[in-house]
């Protein structure tokens, strides 16, 4: 028998970006690595929780904030693996046989995917190249990425944090380099770098991670993230 991966998506109103998501799953699906697609949602008014229904998840609601909607979506996971996945981050068709062979071969370790945009152009290349270039030298991947980990190890260095912004920093620094690049690429939405600007958009977040990084209280930080 495969190993089993529970995987658990944080969502508000992500109706339109959650069917092809959900496509990306396939592959492990139909090998049978999946054994339960968790949602875990914020108070979508969109449609997401019909859709979830739907698709068969197990449906988890609360307050919405990424950090939160984490760490219940994992607490009702059942099976040893978790993989954690932003609604429209999309996994490579052969994810499947990548996840196999980490959760047989490092167990201790987690692991996430190097990151690409769904845009065209040197912009976007450029900041993907900077997020996977942090991932790899500094050991600080955002969610975006994903995130594969045992049940064991999830449980060892405390689980994501209810905190609304830097939650995916926080699980990076208590993992404190046990995070494996793995050789295959993601693809992810790229609406909030068109509407605010690659290079301003790019910038404005490396200044919330200086800032986390230096103690800033995040809610603080979500609240000046989130203003237009």
């Amino acid at each position: 028998m495969p190993i089993q991966f529970s995987v658990v998506i944080p969502t508000l109103n992500a109706a339109r970006h959650l069917p092809e998501t959900l496509n990306a799953l396939m592959p492990g699906l139909a090998d049978g690595m999946i054994r339960e697609l968790i949602i875990s949602d914020g108070g979508s008014g969109d449609g997401t929780r019909e859709l979830a229904r739907d698709v068969g998840a197990v449906l988890v609601d609360g307050a919405p904030g990424r950090g939160g909607q984490l760490a219940r979506g994992a607490q009702v996971a059942k099976a040893d693996w978790l993989v954690f996945l932003h609604a429209d981050t999309h996994l490579p068709p052969d994810w499947p046989g990548a996840l196999a062979v980490h959760a047989e071969t490092q167990p201790q370790t987690a692991a996430v995917f190097r990151l690409r945009f769904r845009a065209r152009g040197v912009l976007p290349r450029l900041v993907a190249g900077f997020a996977n270039l942090r991932s790899q030298v500094f050991g600080l991947p955002y969610g975006d990425q994903g995130l594969v980990i045992s049940r064991a190890l999830y449980e060892r260095v405390g689980g994501y944090r209810d905190q609304p912004l830097m939650e995916d920093v926080a699980i990076s620094q208590a993992l404190k380099g046990r995070i494996r690049i793995l050789p295959l690429y993601v693809e992810t939405g790229a609406e909030r770098y068109v509407e605010g600007g690659w290079l301003r958009r790019g910038a404005r977040n490396l200044m919330t991670l200086t800032r986390y990084l230096c103690g800033a209280d995040p809610i603080k930080l979500a609240q000046r993230y989130h203003k237009p």
